[in-house]
This record gives C-alpha cells, sequence and structure tokens, in this order.
C-alpha cells in the first residue's frame, strides 16, 4: 500500500512542471519586468488618454436680479423698522412688475453696528483713536428671479422708485438647459474622437475601441459686468440692459485602444 502512495505522489510532481508550462504560455512578461501579463490584456504602450472640451452659446431667456436696501439709523430697532418699511415697498414694486411670488426669495438680511474713529489727546499730549458708536446699518437683499428679459430694465427702474438702494448684481442664464448640455457633451465626444484619429494615423495605428470615458460639465454664464453699487435716481430713466449669451462647456476624458 506504501509503494502504491509514492507513486501516486511522484505521478504529481511530475505533472506539476508540464502544468505550470502550459499556464506560463498564456502570459507573456514585459521586457524589463517580471509581472506576468495576459496577451489580451491592453498595454499601456497601445492606448491614448484624450481630452476635448466644447461649449455651446446661446441667448439667454431669464435673469436673476439680486437687490435690496440698506438703511442706517441711531438704533438697532429704528435700522430694522426703516428696512423693513423699505423693503415692503420693493417687494410690492416687484409684483406690480408681474413678478410671482415663487421668483423672490430673501438672499441676505443683517444688522451691524457702525463705529466713527475719533482722534483724542491724552494728558501727556499724545493722540489717540477710539472708536465711537455711531448708529447701527440694517440690510435686506431679495435674489429675484426675472423669466420676461423685456422686461428686466422696467423692473429694476421700480426697484428703484420703490425705495430699493442696493444693487449686488444681474446675472444671465437659460431655464432649461437641458438642450445644451446634451449639445455640449455629444460635440466635446465628437472632438476627441476626432484627435485621438489624428494621434492614431500620425503613429501609424488606427483606434480600436473606447476603453473608458469620463465627463464633467463647466456651466458658464456670462453675468451681466456691473459690480456692487448704490442705486442712484439717474437710474430711474428707462435702465438699458443687453443680455448677450450665456454658454455650457462640456469636458470629456476618454482612454482609447490603438492597434495597427
Amino acid at each position: 500500500m506504501k509503494h502504491v502512495t509514492m507513486s501516486a505522489i511522484a505521478l504529481v510532481m511530475a505533472l506539476v512542471p508540464a502544468a505550470c508550462a502550459q499556464g506560463a504560455a498564456a502570459y507573456t512578461a514585459p521586457a524589463g519586468s517580471s509581472q506576468m501579463v495576459h496577451p489580451n490584456s491592453i498595454q499601456p504602450e497601445t492606448t491614448i488618454q484624450v481630452s476635448a472640451e466644447a461649449r455651446i452659446d446661446r441667448a439667454p431667456d431669464i435673469a436673476f436680479v439680486t437687490a435690496g436696501v440698506t438703511e442706517e439709523r441711531a438704533t438697532a430697532k429704528e435700522a430694522m423698522a426703516a428696512q423693513s418699511a423699505a423693503m415692503n415697498g420693493v417687494f410690492e414694486a416687484l409684483r406690480a412688475a408681474g413678478i410671482a411670488d415663487r421668483d423672490m426669495q430673501t438672499s441676505g438680511l443683517s444688522l451691524q453696528p457702525r463705529y466713527d474713529y475719533v482722534e483724542t489727546a491724552g494728558r501727556d499730549g499724545v493722540k489717540r483713536g477710539t472708536q465711537k458708536l455711531a448708529g447701527y446699518v440694517a440690510s435686506n437683499q431679495v435674489t429675484v428671479r426675472v423669466r420676461d428679459l423685456n422686461r428686466l430694465g422696467d423692473t429694476l427702474d421700480r426697484l428703484v422708485s420703490s425705495g430699493g438702494n442696493t444693487l449686488s448684481g444681474v446675472n444671465f442664464a437659460i431655464d432649461d438647459d437641458k438642450e445644451m448640455r446634451n449639445e455640449a457633451r455629444a460635440k466635446a465626444m465628437k472632438d476627441a474622437i476626432a484627435k485621438a484619429e489624428l494621434y492614431a494615423t500620425a503613429a501609424g495605428l488606427r483606434v480600436a475601441r473606447i476603453v473608458t470615458i469620463s465627463e464633467g460639465y463647466e456651466h458658464t454664464p456670462q453675468p451681466m459686468p456691473m459690480a456692487r453699487m448704490q442705486m442712484a435716481d439717474s437710474m430711474m430713466e428707462s435702465t438699458p440692459v443687453a443680455g448677450g449669451e450665456v454658454g455650457i462647456t462640456a469636458n470629456v476624458s476618454v482612454l482609447f485602444e490603438l492597434t495597427k
């Protein structure tokens, strides 16, 4: 019985090198590397990573206006009461301009003390600066969505006439930009393929297939060039507004496999 067992073990040991040899035939080791690589796997030297970007521009169909009131009074209570009264007038004017309540949202509300810097001379004759409470500043800002751009200038005028005295900016956008995103996405992919084919041809190869795709989007609205400012009465006369164009940029990164 012992002789039979020893014979079986010897047979198994003899078969192991043959099996290992067959397995090794299915792999090739890259030059200078001890790692075994399957011949059907994609090698780094047979791929190319390509990035492409495409931008689609359209005329905007919606605008976002951030404006409001800032009031200063001797006490905090008086400052808040003043801004509240002025802001109620702003909301009424916006409704009269055709802005729905759902398109108005408070975006900033603050109350802060304001100090004056006063220099006083001490007994030693040296002047020293001290802060003296001058009053309180209350601010209330609202962001308004204007769906009819033809009424944007009139809306700004109504804001001023109703008591609004601060304007933080006007941003233009596309209300539903899904179609624009898809168009930019398709254009970016087309450009990536064209670029990969160009490189492959220059290298004497051709594109075999796409291995991976990664994407990203950057919405790039063109804001109206208007910094935060105090609105003067001169804005009352038909404020001109130009929407220009807004754009969406699609970015795509594609890994291609190349072959001869």
